[in-house]
């Protein structure tokens, strides 16, 4: 059953940012653990701290991955379709507390030169703006040596990062790949947000497949959308769409947490789908601060993205 009924004067990228929201089960942390948390990365006293597990999270896009994400639209002409994106991993990195952990080499499904990642954080807490954190980058790759960091870091231990950089057309979606992955990083199903730095997260690849109902030669459906999330519970409380509309995407404290995006960027942006003007142009600045959150996320931790890159123009 398709649903065409949207939250009222909701626009077309709201409805692509709250329909591609991944929402995940979740279960309150027990008070003996409380108190096993880096003070670093939880600095706020909770009567209650809930998480999810990374197994979880990826399972959230099992439908997405198998069918595609149906995202309610209004074409031009005041069409109201449906268009299906599948989601495919972009990138990801996690930082742990847990220097016991086999610490890894990145995996990516190119020869080309890996990606360097930061070793620390300024010194202001982690409650500040994502714009204010700060680092020095390290070499890239990992050895076992390096993965003895020094306890106090707040980026935390390198656990696993994954750059994707094949074509769109040699991927696999989101969920095959993440639990393929898990087979030689079984962390990437047990790994708990509260057990991750908050430099750890993770991009999305949104590439369209179609919409219904079909045969309708609508502009500007062939755009691409990267999005990008955090991972670790360090930034639970913290509301990085200032959207009230969708406060209900958001989970129920307790049942489930949702992952909205703080970053974006994308690709064949033609016409104006995806960016109204009805809403006094909030569409084209909401995209414009994404791109530059995504753009400084990226700088800061002293991360080459190769599809940020390509979604921007950027070749090297």
């Amino acid at each position: 059953m398709f649903i065409f009924d949207k939250v009222p004067m909701q626009t077309n990228l709201e409805s692509f940012l709250d329909c591609t929201t991944p929402v995940v089960p979740s279960q309150f942390l027990p008070k003996s653990e409380m108190m096993k948390l880096n003070k670093l990365w939880h600095p706020w006293e909770r009567e209650n701290i809930d998480y999810f597990t990374l197994g979880d999270l990826w399972t959230s896009f099992d439908e997405w991955s198998a069918c595609g994400a149906g995202i309610p639209i209004v074409s031009d002409d005041g069409q109201n379709l449906i268009q299906y994106f599948v989601p495919y991993l972009s990138a990801i990195q996690i930082f742990t507390s847990n220097s016991s952990l086999n610490c890894t080499r990145d995996e990516t499904d190119s020869s080309e030169t890996r990606d360097s990642f930061s070793d620390s954080f300024s010194d202001e807490s982690e409650s500040e703006k994502l714009s204010r954190w700060d680092g020095c980058s390290s070499e890239e790759g990992l050895s076992e040596q390096d993965c003895s960091w020094h306890p106090n870091a707040r980026l935390g231990n390198l656990y696993f990062q994954y750059f994707e950089k094949s074509s769109p057309y040699g991927r696999v979606p989101l969920a095959d790949k993440t639990f393929s992955l898990a087979e030689r990083y079984p962390g990437l199903m047990s790994l708990r947000s509260v057990d991750l730095s908050p430099a750890s997260w993770m991009a999305v690849a949104w590439y369209p497949i179609y919409h219904i109902p079909a045969g309708r030669a609508v502009r500007d459906l062939q755009t691409c959308f990267l999005t990008y999330h955090t991972l670790s519970s360090s930034f639970q409380d913290m509301d990085f769409e200032e959207d009230a509309e969708n406060v209900e995407r958001k989970g129920k404290e307790g049942e489930s947490i949702a992952l909205p995006p703080f970053g974006m960027a994308t690709y064949k942006m033609q016409g104006d789908v995806w960016i109204s003007d009805k809403m006094g142009g909030q569409d084209q600045e909401r995209l414009f601060s994404m791109v530059s959150v995504a753009d400084s996320w990226l700088k800061q931790l002293h991360v080459q993205h190769h599809d940020f890159n390509y979604f921007m123009g950027i070749r090297h």
